[in-house]
């Protein structure tokens, strides 16, 4: 008999209506489109618009679809954890707000906050409680409203993110598929390149830290590439050689949607071709906790039951690493 394992058994993504494109953003502030395609990739990004509606909301949107496709009851479910850096509010957790806004009443839920690394972070921690067998259906959401940390007036920042979420069901499988293995860093002393600045316990809100506009992403662009371009790949390539596997038998990476040239970097280190890489990054931006997840719900169809796939992640923190799994279903 196989050993259980966590498998992903379903997947749905949601995005808001709104797009922004650089075009628009080229009017907003000193920049243009073959400026901001040349150095990430992204041609368009979606805004979550409206009074009073941030993550949760994102969030219970993809959850409710993720039951409907599964045709499973919101009771069913044992366990929601949601990856975001941009909670509704400190407390309590946006994942209990998603519970609320679903119906999931017989599960408990926390948040997960490892930035762009997030999702699998939180991915690897939910297939622990299915592969325990004290834990049968596990979601897993990835959701950030990155416009409400984005500063509009900082052109190498604001060209980036977008809002988004996406989320994943777990279910144990013996069938030899599911989360094989993992590879999860960090490195702190990474933070002072990205981070925000006020708003934690070391400078609460104040008047003069919205004054000074310290709310929003800081970002020293180029250490956090170069690291990011280092790492995401070295650590791609250590989980394939850790499980003995070749470029040709990966069926797809799934690298979070930070910046093109970071994605291309990764996959070269991989030897995968580019029909083997899933992109959004240049209709989506980086949703940051939703960009893998999202990733999985567009390419659905095309995903078949036994493909190994290979998912890869790099945020602040720093924190970055890389997700063996296979595939556990037919489209």
């Amino acid at each position: 008999m196989n050993k259980v394992r966590a498998a992903i058994t379903a997947v749905s993504a949601w995005f808001p209506d709104y797009i922004l494109t650089n075009e628009e953003l080229s009017r907003m502030v000193d920049t243009n489109n073959e400026w901001i395609m040349t150095r990430c990739g992204i041609s368009e990004r979606r805004i979550l618009k409206g009074e009073g509606v941030g993550t949760s909301d994102m969030g219970a949107n993809a959850v409710k679809e993720l039951l409907r496709k599964r045709n499973i009851s919101p009771d069913e479910i044992d366990l929601l954890i949601c990856s975001t850096v941009t909670p509704d509010m400190l407390f309590p957790a946006t994942a209990n707000i998603i519970c609320d806004k679903v119906g999931i009443k017989n599960a408990f839920s926390y948040d997960v906050n490892a930035s762009c690394s997030g999702f699998i972070y939180a991915l690897i921690t939910g297939s622990k409680f299915v592969e325990s067998g004290t834990h049968k259906k596990v979601i897993v959401v990835g959701s950030d409203k990155m416009s409400s940390i984005t500063d509009y007036t900082d052109r190498a920042t604001c060209i980036l993110f977008g809002d988004g979420a996406a989320a994943v069901l777990l279910e144990p499988s013996d069938e030899g598929d599911g989360i094989m293995d993992s590879i999860l860093k960090t490195d702190g002393s990474g933070r002072v390149h990205l981070h925000m600045k006020a708003g934690g316990s070391i400078l609460p809100p104040s008047h003069e830290t919205v004054d000074q506009r310290l709310h929003f992403i800081y970002q020293e662009g180029q250490p956090v590439f170069k690291f990011a371009v280092t790492l995401m790949a070295d650590v791609s390539a250590e989980i394939m050689e850790k499980n003995n596997l070749k470029s040709e038998d990966i069926a797809w990476l799934v690298p979070h949607q930070a910046n093109i040239r970071i994605i291309e970097a990764t996959s070269r280190r991989m030897g995968l071709p580019a029909e083997k890489v899933m992109l959004n990054i240049h209709k989506y931006g980086n949703t940051t906790s939703a960009t893998i997840p999202s990733c999985l719900a567009q390419w659905e169809n095309k995903l078949k039951k036994g493909d190994n796939l290979i998912l890869a992640a790099f945020g602040g923190g720093f924190t970055w690493g890389s997700i063996y799994l296979k595939w556990a279903y037919n489209s």
